[in-house]
């Protein structure tokens, strides 16, 4: 038992990396700046690794750190909906909740926020619609989505809980050259609400384009980009294994920033599964940034 990780240590680890110092770590756990650095070695040891490099500049992380880092926000993320659910008195949740999610984002988020839902209401029985916004949009007018992460107007702005602003990036397979004339895209089918900002953008700076492919499937679209096909407009946990990332060097604009938000039924402001499951959804956000 002498190897595994304790939450104390891996609180300081995060509050560590967060503050960007032992010291401002210290300030925030209400703690001293020996204690927490006492704490962060107990986890090298536990972890066989150097997990941060401390110099006149703060700390940086190793690269076993930024892995155990991601690890660390989950763990402390359910220690606490843990002791929030088991602290809360009344009968567990059961039923069913439906749930949608833009493509783009369950593939990213969904997987883990499964299981880590899964872990604090295993008696609830989790309904998940993925599909793009406009179908999305129709369930959620005949009321069949209890909460939906992707576009902000897919319930409207009365049941918005959360925003967020990410960028796009521009990708490519390598060996595809960039400077094409006009230039070749794969990218969503209409009516993605991602589509028309990218070609506004290559427009306004001047850059010819041409849709070579489209697709409502993000697979499908990965692809193209992957054989080369075209230059997509992803996010950046999405790009295709091996793909270029493009900017200015291949004279292309800023790729455009969008909206992600997380909405819930008006109703649903008690159910503690749902405000659990979007915390969960929040935190991964957070952690992929």
């Amino acid at each position: 038992m002498g190897n595994d990780l304790q939450i104390s240590d891996l609180r300081a680890f995060a509050a560590a990396v967060r503050a960007g110092s032992l010291t401002r770590a210290a300030v925030a756990l209400e703690s001293s700046q020996p204690a927490i650095s006492q704490r962060i070695q107990r986890l090298e040891r536990a972890a066989g690794k150097h997990l941060m490099i401390r110099d006149t500049r703060g700390v940086r992380l190793t690269e076993a750190g930024e892995s155990l880092l991601a690890y660390a926000e989950r763990i402390l993320a359910l220690h606490e909906e843990a002791r929030a659910s088991v602290g809360h008195r009344g009968a567990t949740p059961t039923g069913r909740r439906t749930v949608g999610f833009l493509e783009d984002l369950a593939i990213t988020t969904l997987p883990t926020a499964l299981a880590d839902f899964a872990m604090l209401y295993p008696r609830i029985d989790l309904e998940v619609l993925i599909g793009p916004a406009r179908e999305l949009r129709r369930h959620a007018e005949r009321g069949g989505l209890d909460l939906v992460f992707g576009d902000p107007s897919v319930m409207g702005e009365a049941e918005l809980r959360w925003q967020r602003r990410v960028p796009l990036v521009w990708t490519c397979a390598p060996g595809f050259d960039p400077r094409t004339d006009p230039l070749p895209l794969a990218l969503f089918s209409q009516p993605c609400q991602w589509r028309q900002p990218a070609l506004d953008t290559l427009s306004r700076h001047g850059r010819r384009w041409r849709i070579a492919f489209q697709s409502t499937s993000l697979y499908a679209v990965q692809a193209a980009i992957s054989a080369g096909i075209g230059v997509g407009a992803l996010m950046a946990e999405n790009l295709p294994s091996g793909a270029v990332r493009l900017g200015e060097q291949h004279n292309l604009p800023p790729a455009p920033t969008v909206e992600i938000a997380i909405s819930r039924r008006a109703d649903t402001d008690t159910d503690r599964s749902l405000v659990a499951l979007e915390r969960i959804l929040r935190r991964l956000v957070a952690v992929a940034e």
